[in-house]
């Protein structure tokens, strides 16, 4: 009787806030167990690790998704932005500053996935995508309070600082 078969491997080469990386993975490696076991970047976290609360949110290719239900391998030539790339030369970017301006957080755990998605949430409504909120779809989309609750409906906050969360999205909003 033989034992366990080895994990298989694969290389994948993709951005991570702007910097090459080429690694060797296990083939079952989660997009967010590589940033936070390999790369050491921390700020995304594993709150569910099914996708349901949104604290692992990421933007690749500018799009936001969830970094816990996104395999590592499929992102062969990728960008990903976690919230560590986010600021600029020492300096918050304008969501994250709104953030902090509004108490947009308690205990911050569910935070750089709320800004994470809040950010591809506004490249969105800048797209024109509608949401379920919206009332007339072939209009251009306005962020009113009850369209970002429902545009950001996929990030949960156990806290309950969602009426901070929404007012600093409608102050960072183009």
């Amino acid at each position: 009787m033989d034992g366990p078969e080895a994990p298989a491997l694969a290389q994948v080469s993709l951005r991570v806030n702007g910097e090459p990386q080429t690694l060797t993975l296990d083939t079952r490696m989660s997009l967010l167990d590589l940033l936070r076991e390999r790369l050491d970047l921390t700020g995304s976290k594993k709150g569910c690790d099914h996708g349901q609360c949104g604290a692992c949110t990421v933007l690749i290719d500018g799009r936001r998704a969830n970094a816990c239900l996104a395999l590592a391998v499929t992102l062969e030539g990728a960008d990903v932005t976690t919230i560590e790339g986010l600021a600029e030369d020492g300096e918050l970017h304008p969501l994250q500053r709104a953030f902090v301006e509004h108490d947009g957080f308690q205990c911050g755990y569910c935070t750089p996935g709320q800004i994470c998605s809040a950010l591809g949430m506004l490249d969105e409504v800048e797209l024109g995508w509608p949401s379920y909120a919206t009332d007339d779809v072939s209009a251009e989309p306005r962020l009113e309070p009850e369209e970002i609750r429902e545009r950001m409906s996929g990030n949960i906050c156990r806290c309950g600082a969602y009426p901070n969360i929404v007012a600093a999205i409608e102050e960072a909003a183009p």
